[in-house]
């Protein structure tokens, strides 16, 4: 019987700490329901006393949510805490994960007080989060950096104060796997009461080694491991959901343990991902890179046509990708668009189906062939969210050139009515936003931009990525279009629609 290694998922918590990577409440929940299909065991939702919104964000996801644990972080603080427990309330598996720095540079610079008064708040705080939820877990911030007796204390405690799960977190990637899986092996000798918690892992990729320390730990007992959707967090990010639930799957033999992840749905969530927060996914990165299935070698090529163990320790259906294609193009109907959709996971009604419909024949015109990717880009970009838009794209006029100054004339629907303006800039898309903010009358800064293309060749369709601000508040939007002008301009319409929702909230 092999052992069960718990996933516990934070990219909303600490995947959302990458500049430029925060998401809207309705993104969240999306990459929540997402998550829930991946079959996580536990999805850290968010900070709840970080802000109002990270706490309403972390309720709805806690109501919307049936079978994982949603837990909430809070510093060991009594008004953190609270704020996790009123967060948490409508949660089926609520969890109450509680922090504090117990390395001796966390305790001096950090909580500038001593080891005795880390230790006490460390107890109080766990006996405070039992009295609210049957279900705490633990964390000695900088653990790898922290005295091992010292440490040893602080789990012994804590465990005996209710903690149910003990994280030993590599705060800042200092560890390397032999010392990783060591540490965890001594814990698990030397603490008396160790076998009444789960013992958990944390580990940051600094030096590049956060899923190899994971590996290392739970081979020395350690059975939760914290990680986050394509590695996304703090700095150099996390240890990879994919990398290390993949490895234990690939090298079974070896680890003996096991997930209970649909690894089916790791590219779609990985996809998501990629696309709410704005940051794109290395083409060599491990499982979900784009180039992670891909062989240019003509040797490559032709060892995997006769067997594709010779150059392929894993299927690309087993992470969800097809691995066929269905040639869509503007002959299709809405049979086979719908079969389509269905295959790459998404059900859509009748209704929906029509208004996706016109969009898929608006891109289908324009190229020859309709691809999964510009499939998937689409339904993410435009499907169900993009219904209720605060504002809508009717037309898009721009002429520019190497003598002229860029002119823009664009006609926007408001609520139900037409309005048209004009505007010259230093580029075509600068004169199209400025055409769209005369109609807004908005004062937006544009934080950033990014276009990239879905598929390949000249008829490939432009994603574009745009973050703006408005005072404190800031937004990603999206847009898709073979022209990429018009995708500058649905991408920005899109962030002024966010926006708009963001403030009526």
């Amino acid at each position: 019987m092999k052992d069960k290694i718990i996933i516990f998922d934070t990219t909303l918590r600490d995947g959302e700490q990458v500049p430029g990577g925060s998401l809207t409440r309705f993104e969240k929940l999306e990459i929540a329901k997402q998550l829930e299909k991946l079959n996580v065991d536990v999805i850290e939702a968010g900070f709840p006393i970080s802000s109002p919104g990270d706490l309403e964000s972390v309720k709805e996801i806690s109501k919307a949510l049936k079978r994982p644990v949603i837990a909430g972080l809070a510093r060991a603080v009594k008004k953190d805490i609270d704020a996790c427990r009123e967060a948490l309330k409508p949660a089926r598996r609520p969890r109450i994960h509680t922090f504090i720095g117990t390395s001796d540079i966390h305790v001096k610079f950090i909580t500038n007080t001593t080891r005795e008064e880390v230790l006490r708040r460390s107890i109080e705080a766990v006996k405070l989060a039992r009295n609210y939820c049957d279900d705490v877990e633990y964390s000695a911030m900088d653990a790898t950096r922290t005295d091992f007796d010292y440490l040893c204390k602080i789990v012994e405690e804590t465990i005996k104060a209710g903690a149910r799960t003990i994280n030993i977190p590599d705060s800042v990637g200092y560890s390397e796997p032999a010392e990783h899986g060591k540490l965890i092996k001594d814990l698990m000798n030397t603490v008396p009461n160790i076998n009444k918690a789960v013992i958990s892992v944390h580990c940051h990729n600094d030096l590049g080694m956060a899923t190899a320390n994971s590996l290392a730990a739970v081979m020395n007992g350690a059975r939760q491991i914290e990680c986050t959707i394509n590695g996304l967090g703090e700095r150099a990010g996390n240890a990879a959901l994919e990398e290390v639930v993949m490895a234990l799957k690939v090298r079974k033999e070896l680890y003996n343990l096991e997930t209970a992840i649909k690894t089916e749905e790791i590219y779609r969530t990985s996809k998501l991902v990629a696309r709410y927060t704005g940051i794109s996914v290395q083409p060599n990165k491990s499982i979900v890179g784009q180039n992670a299935f891909a062989h240019a070698s003509g040797i490559h090529q032709d060892a995997i046509l006769k067997k594709e163990s010779t150059f392929g320790i894993m299927s690309p259906k087993s992470i969800g990708i097809t691995g066929h294609e269905l040639v869509l193009t503007s002959r299709s109907g809405r049979h086979a668009l719908s079969h389509r959709l269905e295959e790459l996971g998404y059900k859509v009604t009748a209704e929906e189906l029509n208004l996706i419909y016109v969009k898929f024949l608006a891109v289908a015109d324009k190229k020859k062939e309709v691809f999964d990717e510009d499939l998937t880009a689409m339904m993410e970009t435009e499907g169900k969210k993009g219904f209720d838009a605060s504002y809508v794209l009717e037309d898009i006029y721009v002429a520019t050139g190497t003598k002229i100054t860029p002119m823009a004339t664009i006609t926007l629907k408001v609520k139900g009515k037409s309005f048209k303006a004009a505007a010259i800039g230093d580029g075509p898309v600068d004169a199209a936003y400025k055409a769209i903010n005369s109609i807004v009358k908005q004062d937006i800064s544009l934080v950033d931009y990014q276009l990239k293309a879905i598929t390949g060749g000249k008829e490939a369709q432009g994603e574009v990525s745009v973050r703006i601000k408005k005072g404190p508040i800031e937004v990603n939007g999206r847009g898709l279009s073979t022209d990429i002008i018009e995708a500058s301009a649905r991408a920005y319409l899109d962030a002024l629609s966010k926006l708009e929702r963001t403030k009526a909230r």
